[in-house]
């Protein structure tokens, strides 16, 4: 098998490894060395569809001994298998970084006969890149569960940012669907990167010479839908990931069905992507908003609402801490307030330091009025009044998606052809069938019929 078939096969199986993020470290090239890494991202790659992501996103094998019964890379699952060797994998990323079309590595694996095993040829790969190539870009690695804590120490120091994936929300459903990880299996090596990464950054600090030890931090995945935990688990176990083990960033991926079993939802289910969107909203308001878990979801409640996002639902059901008077809130007040975010209450606070603040005032700043003016007052006045029930109808978005949602500002999932395609000249023509919305103008100046604004209002998925 040559290498480009292995770069289809563990591309392939890749994708199911979430890592929609940024770098989260800011380190500039120097003279001698390959690559940089930005705090606020990298970019320049490419996928088959064409979409650009900052990262080449493969395993290093997909040859699995472990049989967890959600994976398409389980032992029993019959599909074509593949393995790098540390100097193929080496190569190739220097290979796509010298033709500009990565900037940086997204490295995991299937556990290839031993966890210790996998470690020691992904280390090996990351030591070549390193040492030989001296690429100095930004990696991601995937820790594997049970591996030693020398072999986690050493791809610590090769690689930026760590992640150990916790995949399902509960011990009991680790257990039914994947009898060969352990929970303290997991929880190890993510307690030992929480201890080294703070040791680090007091060493950094103190010596010249330290070396840094996953200085982008670490994270982890969930795996939502394939077991029956509820959104109130989900998010109590992540608000305790955060503050036990300084986690800079849960990741939650629905579960897509792609194997036959009788304990999870048939392949025909679709993946549950609204709730997956929904625990990614309260996922912020954790970070950001200074939310607990058990104030944003009960016993009563367990689930967030399908059609309002969750700080509104919040805001409905608490209608005790409203209206906030915007000229003396503090600013943990505000940040409560529905369609005020962490940059629109700094932007309150220092602008009523000049002048008393009005609605005009508050929608040059960036408030979503739409949602606020149901909950504040300025100057002792409020904008807009109404019941729980017509302001949670009022908070929804107009338009509906396929998946029957008003939260979603997604207009059209699917192709439709352009109303106004016959009457185009032939130039146009072939530009506007795409997916449409309202019909502007055609920008050739000898073509003045109405066409579909393709720059402006069409979604390209």
């Amino acid at each position: 098998m040559d290498l480009a078939e292995k770069l289809e096969i563990l591309a392939d199986s890749a994708k199911y490894d979430v890592a929609c993020t940024s770098s989260g470290v800011d380190r500039p090239g120097r003279h001698g060395a390959l690559g940089s890494s930005a705090a606020a991202g990298i970019c320049h790659a490419f996928t088959a569809d064409g979409r650009c992501v900052s990262l080449l996103k493969v395993l290093y094998s997909n040859v699995c001994s472990y049989d967890c019964s959600y994976c398409v890379n389980r032992r029993s699952n019959d599909r074509p298998r593949a393995t790098f060797t540390p100097r193929e994998l080496a190569e190739l990323t220097i290979g796509f970084y010298r033709r500009n079309y990565i900037e940086g590595l997204f490295l995991s694996s299937a556990v290839l006969g031993t966890p210790d095993r996998t470690m020691e040829l992904m280390i090996e790969a990351l030591r070549i890149l390193r040492e030989e190539y001296h690429f100095n870009g930004y990696i991601h690695a995937k820790t594997i569960p049970g591996a030693d804590p020398m072999l986690v120490e050493k791809i610590g120091r090769l690689a930026d940012r760590l992640s150990v994936n916790i995949e399902l929300p509960s011990e009991t459903s680790l257990t039914t669907l994947a009898p060969d990880k352990k929970k303290t299996a997991i929880l190890r090596p993510m307690g030992q990167i929480a201890v080294q990464s703070a040791q680090s950054k007091k060493e950094m600090v103190l010596y010249r010479g330290a070396k840094p030890f996953a200085p982008a931090g670490q994270s982890t995945q969930m795996i939502i839908g394939a077991t029956p935990e509820t959104d109130r688990h989900i998010m109590d176990l992540t608000e305790g990931l955060y503050r036990k083990y300084s986690l800079k960033r849960v990741f939650y991926s629905a579960y897509l069905p792609v194997v036959e079993d009788r304990r999870l939802p048939a392949l025909h289910t679709a993946p549950p992507l609204l709730r997956e969107h929904r625990l990614y909203q309260a996922d912020w308001l954790l970070r950001y908003y200074h939310f607990s878990a058990r104030e944003l979801l009960t016993e009563d409640e367990p689930n967030f609402d399908p059609y309002l996002d969750p700080k509104c639902t919040w805001a409905v059901r608490h209608p005790e801490f409203f209206p906030v008077e915007v000229n003396t809130a503090s600013r943990a007040e505000l940040l409560r307030v529905p369609g005020i975010g962490p940059k629109s209450a700094l932007r309150i606070v220092e602008a009523r330091r000049v002048q008393s603040l009005g609605m005009a005032e508050l929608k040059r700043i960036g408030v979503v009025l739409k949602r606020a003016q149901y909950f504040i007052t300025c100057k002792g006045k409020a904008a807009a009044r109404g019941s729980r029930a017509e302001i949670a109808g009022r908070c929804l978005t107009p338009r509906r998606s396929a998946w029957g949602c008003s939260s979603f500002r997604w207009t059209i999932l699917y192709p439709r052809p352009c109303p106004t395609l016959p009457r185009l000249c032939k130039g146009w023509r072939r530009a506007a069938w795409r997916r449409t919305w309202p019909p502007g103008r055609c920008g050739r100046r000898h073509c003045n019929v109405l066409r579909s604004a393709c720059d402006r209002h069409s979604l390209l998925l």
